[in-house]
């Protein structure tokens, strides 16, 4: 978001990303003099001075740049749902472009964290490689029955249709599931899934300036970045294709500086 309206409940008390006058970076008017958003692939970019992070000097620009989305999408809700307390369990359900960021900031808040992913196949990528206590195929019954009631709280971060009350199911009483992966597709959700334990079932987008200066101080701090394949600008369409085939670790990265070209 690149502006909102500075005046509603939700902006002066820091969370401008719920404000509903809030201006997205791309594809939005700005309702003062018309103009339209364009978004940042570009040499230049004017922005008020409110909406604007310091990135720390430890972090590298290419992989500090998904964290202003994908980095304070997952910060934010387990901040504000009490998932940064040492010694809490935290499920990530999905390991792509918001999973892998959730797990990192997991462990550095201290949390014990489990992936659940629908491929066995990335266990080795999240124990070794992201530093996953655990993971769990959510195909799996046996898998997920021994780790019913188990978690303090769970980040789904898939977009693709998935049944949510096996993931209910893991949560202990009163445990908190939050989305930030948005399917397309309606949820399907008994309320029984939610009575029976007191669990609850939020969803969170992005967050305010405040906590992403917080998000991206705190990343600098304990080296959290997001992984990358920084690219060129030419190579944007073939991006878009692999991406489509979920074909990238997990974050494209156009290095504008380098590679963008005028047509003047």
């Amino acid at each position: 978001m690149v502006e909102s309206c500075r005046s509603c409940p939700s902006c002066t008390t820091g969370f401008e990303n719920y404000c509903p006058g809030m201006i997205l970076i791309y594809n939005s008017v700005h309702p003062k003099d018309g103009t339209m958003t364009y978004g940042g692939y570009s040499d230049m970019i004017v922005v008020d001075q409110d909406f604007v992070v310091h990135i720390p000097e430890s972090l590298p620009l290419d992989k500090a740049a998904p964290l202003l989305c994908a980095g304070i999408t997952v910060y934010a809700p387990m901040k504000y749902h009490g998932l940064n307390t040492p010694g809490k369990h935290l499920g990530v359900v999905g390991l792509g472009g918001l999973g892998h960021v959730a797990v990192k900031f997991g462990k550095a808040f201290g949390l014990k964290v489990t992936v659940i992913s629908s491929n066995p196949n990335k266990e080795k990528e999240a124990i070794q490689r992201l530093g996953a206590d655990a993971f769990l195929v959510s195909s799996n019954a046996e898998q997920m029955k021994v780790a019913m009631c188990s978690m303090d709280g769970i980040i789904d971060t898939v977009s693709a249709t998935h049944s949510i009350p096996p993931l209910l199911a893991l949560l202990k009483p009163n445990g908190k599931m939050i989305l930030v992966g948005a399917p397309e597709k309606p949820l399907e959700v008994p309320a029984f899934a939610l009575i029976f334990g007191g669990k609850t079932l939020v969803g969170s987008p992005i967050g305010g300036i405040k906590d992403t200066q917080e998000m991206i101080d705190f990343a600098g701090k304990h080296n959290v970045t997001a992984d990358i394949e920084l690219i060129s600008a030419d190579y944007v369409n073939k991006a878009m294709e692999r991406l489509a085939k979920a074909d990238v670790k997990y974050r494209f990265v156009i290095d504008i500086a380098k590679t963008l070209k005028s047509d003047i």
